[in-house]
């Protein structure tokens, strides 16, 4: 059987891979801190016909290998962690992390390691915990659940990420500090669904890391901007530019399989 024809199959079923990813990205273009994937192939080992001969002073020079590509496989599919526009919204809970970190938000107490999130439109509950969409706790800087206190009678949040608190009597009091944590390797985050990052070994040493603050050169992580939310880093000129590459590609690696199957159909024609 021909190479070439298994060689377009792998190509087929690679673009067809980017096209998921591509599709993907262009669906989560309005995705509060969506961050958008990337598909890198490469190629699969190569079928050597002759080896390296080196270069002899006395007869000949040295004759390069003969290989032939046996097609390509997926390399890497990436997560680009790469900063989103600002959307202003002037809604105090809807906060932006101004560079790296990422907020920290838990499903109940019992949970251990809490997931990671850059979607910070956040809200707060009737017991005043300050919660995503989905209910999960938005955690502190020492990792508990943030609770407004009920003789609170409004609130802001600075860049540091302190909820400076107006009490009832007109005094301002600081509050707790909400908790932002950074990774070694953002690309190593598992993507779980509702802009959130369980974290694995690969992302941080034995996959577990400590809560910090925002705005800090200690942890290096951004400021925390309130009233504005991070858009999705989706760039749809590049996915639909993506996308046609994707589109010729496939065509042409299942033109590879058409031909081959020609030339097969030439051989059995031999016999007649």
């Amino acid at each position: 059987m021909l190479r070439s024809m298994y060689s377009g199959v792998s190509g087929m079923k690679g673009f067809q891979t980017k096209l998921d990813v591509i599709g993907n990205n262009i669906a989560n273009v309005n995705t509060i801190g969506f961050k958008s994937g990337r598909v890198m192939f490469k190629d699969i080992m190569s079928q050597t016909v002759s080896g390296v001969t080196p270069p002899n002073d006395t007869t000949q020079g040295g004759v390069n290998a003969k290989q032939i590509g046996l097609g390509v496989s997926i390399g890497s599919i990436d997560t680009l962690h790469l900063a989103g526009s600002a959307m202003t919204t002037n809604n105090p809970t809807d906060l932006r992390i101004d560079g790296d970190g990422f907020f920290l938000v838990k499903m109940n107490e019992d949970q251990d390691v809490p997931f990671l999130t850059r979607a910070g439109d956040f809200h707060i509950d009737a017991a005043r915990n300050l919660v995503t969409s989905d209910g999960l706790f938005v955690l502190d800087s020492d990792g508990g659940p943030i609770n407004i206190d009920a003789e609170v009678t409004a609130f802001t949040i600075a860049q540091d990420g302190t909820i400076v608190q107006k009490m009832a009597d007109g005094t301002t009091v600081p509050g707790v500090q909400l908790g932002v944590a950074k990774v070694t390797n953002p690309e190593g985050l598992e993507k779980i669904g509702g802009n959130l990052y369980r974290v694995t070994l690969n992302a941080s040493p034995d996959g577990e890391f400590e809560p910090g603050t925002a705005n800090s050169t200690e942890f290096g992580t951004g400021a925390i901007i309130a009233g504005q939310l991070e858009m999705s880093n989706v760039d749809l000129t590049s996915e639909f530019t993506e996308m046609i590459v994707a589109q010729r590609g496939f065509q042409a690696n299942s033109r590879i399989i058409t031909t081959s199957d020609e030339i097969l159909q030439e051989v059995v024609n031999l016999k007649r």
